[in-house]
């Protein structure tokens, strides 16, 4: 477990949600147990009764919720959103259940420093109800993608993946279970990365340790590999 000066020095993050928070849960965990070197400095969303947000206070993280409803525009929800988020002064911002669209404006000054995981093997299956969609394709592989966030939904250059098989017997609801099983270690193996400064967007391309990535990593034993 880090001292607290560490954790004091350690990368900043805001985690952006707008359900239940299991992702932000994981991400808790692994800095608790010393297996993510950073800091969750702030949790925001779009739905005040998330119980995302509720985790977050449960942590004694400040947490909070603009509704969407209240701004005249999608572009004025986005910067007010990111006024907070400038508030908070983070060195990385974490897409982790977040159902909203972020617009080009906002996202220009965190290119290379905002990610998104999201519960399918991208490009496949942008958007929602994922699982349901891969059964009724046929798909033998489902999965989770990590990637970093541009203005095009589920769009940014994908970093890492997660593979699961597509039993027979799967519904929605299964595959669901399974995927989010290995979300966990994926978006914190991601992190971990890209908090140590091995992970970069340059041009639109992915890079680990200053070399291209052409095909996202690969989740095995909870670890990433090319």
């Amino acid at each position: 477990m880090a001292t607290p000066d560490a954790a004091a020095a350690s990368p900043r993050l805001v985690v952006l949600a707008s359900g239940r928070g299991s992702n932000l849960q994981a991400l808790l965990d692994a800095i608790a147990e010393g297996r993510l070197p950073a800091r969750v400095v702030g949790v925001l969303g779009d739905r005040p009764k998330a119980p995302a947000l509720a985790r977050a206070h449960a942590a004694g993280i400040p947490a909070l919720a603009l509704r969407p409803r209240d701004f005249a525009s999608r572009d004025a929800f986005d910067a007010a959103l990111f006024a907070e988020v400038v508030a908070l002064q983070p060195d990385f911002i974490v897409c982790a259940g977040y159902m909203r669209l972020l617009g080009a404006t906002v996202l220009a000054p965190w290119a290379g420093r905002i990610v998104n995981i999201h519960p399918s093997l991208l490009p496949a299956f942008k958007g929602l109800d994922t699982h349901a969609r891969a059964i009724a394709a046929g798909v033998v592989e489902h999965g989770a993608s990590v990637h970093f966030v541009t203005a095009d939904l589920d769009g940014g250059p994908v970093i890492a993946q997660a593979r699961v098989a597509v039993q027979p017997d799967d519904d929605a609801a299964t595959l669901a279970a399974r995927v989010l099983e290995v979300e966990y270690p994926l978006l914190v193996a991601t992190l971990g990365l890209l908090v140590s400064g091995r992970l970069a967007l340059r041009g639109g391309v992915v890079l680990l340790d200053r070399r291209v990535i052409d095909t996202p990593l690969q989740l095995a034993a909870n670890h990433l590999a090319a």
